[in-house]
């Protein structure tokens, strides 16, 4: 190439259009780097029965950001009659079950996990176990009150008391039972949706037996009323209708905690409602209400099955209020530690 050639054209002035403007010199765009996808490490998972280790199932490419309940979703594509709601998932054989809503990969396993399967037994939701259990006693009590055929002796069917504290009694009996359907169909707001079906036997056995137990000495034609007489029926009165808007007060509290299709735990804590302000000195105060209301009716009809009836009730919450008490320590650090399960300053 001709070295003055080259220097002659570059010296020359820029060629020019038709139009008489200069002719526009192409430039090249800066090329865009390439974006590096980023690999994803999938699991396999490995699915034991919890008694026996034998292997129920693997799962081959499971995405790390799978849930517990989607892998119960897949279990149960394999293994048609285990549903998810039948499943627990563990990483012991012997610890406790995993939540649908753990992630697979914020659990301390490997790439290859090994979880084990156990059985929980037929399920059933627990609206109808609630409903269930509740609707019994208010149809039993009624039917010793009514006093219906086979029940005492035939020249008392179908007629009344003539203590009008039965009819307070029975009175008060159903607006507890009432009150405790309608709040389980529009206030509670469960955490588990179903319970094993074995279960609705043994509740309903206790909750309809203690009032087929109740309701037959309260109602029967030899009952006698309180010893104080009126003036210890209204005190009494006064406590269970007392306990009983506690105890709403309190449902509706902890329903507010928790939005809608939610399972966020939250610290209970007092609102305006007077009612509310029990939170400050125990974990667990719809117990306690419910606890006194029970004793306002053990004082109202001074009768001995119903005072079994509350010491065993109160024994059974206050096992369920230091279970929920211990909980909410565990989870939150900041929790009042001025605050005793079911009793203030006691228990």
């Amino acid at each position: 190439m001709d070295i003055n050639a080259v220097a002659l054209e570059a010296s020359q002035p820029p060629k020019k259009a038709a139009n008489g403007m200069a002719a526009p010199v192409a430039q090249k765009r800066p090329s865009k780097p390439k974006k590096t996808k980023k690999a994803v490490v999938f699991f396999e998972v490995e699915i034991l029965d919890a008694k026996t280790k034998e292997k129920l199932c693997f799962l081959d490419k499971v995405e790390p950001t799978a849930t517990v309940g989607e892998i119960k979703g897949m279990f149960h594509k394999s293994h048609a009659q285990w549903y998810p709601a039948r499943q627990s998932i563990r990483l012991d054989p012997k610890g406790k079950s995993l939540k649908d809503e753990d992630i697979l990969q914020n659990l301390p396993v490997g790439t290859t996990a090994t979880l084990y399967f156990r059985d929980l037994g037929a399920q059933i939701s627990w609206v109808t176990v609630f409903l269930t259990e509740y609707a019994g006693p208010l149809l039993i009590y009624l039917m010793f009150y009514f006093r219906v055929p086979f029940i005492y002796s035939p020249k008392y069917d179908f007629t009344t008391s003539k203590h009008w504290v039965v009819h307070l009694a029975c009175m008060c009996h159903s607006f507890h039972y009432v009150k405790r359907l309608l709040e389980t169909l529009f206030v509670h707001r469960f955490s588990h949706g179903t319970m094993p079906l074995r279960n609705i036997f043994k509740n309903c056995a206790y909750y309809w037996g203690f009032a087929a137990w109740m309701a037959y000495y309260i109602n029967h034609p030899l009952y006698t009323p309180p010893a104080y007489g009126e003036e210890q029926i209204k005190v009494a009165l006064v406590i269970f209708l007392f306990c009983q808007i506690g105890n709403f007060s309190i449902h509706i509290a902890l329903r507010n905690l928790r939005p809608p299709g939610s399972k966020t735990r939250k610290i209970p804590y007092p609102t305006k409602n007077p009612f509310t302000w029990l939170f400050l000195l125990v974990s667990c105060p719809n117990y306690t209400y419910e606890v006194g209301s029970w004793v306002g009716f053990t004082v109202m009809t001074q009768c001995l099955p119903v005072a079994f009836f509350t010491l065993v009730g109160f024994i059974q919450m206050t096992i369920w209020a230091k279970g929920k008490h211990r909980s909410y320590l565990k989870e939150f650090r900041d929790y009042p530690p001025l605050r005793s399960p079911i009793l203030p300053f006691m228990l």
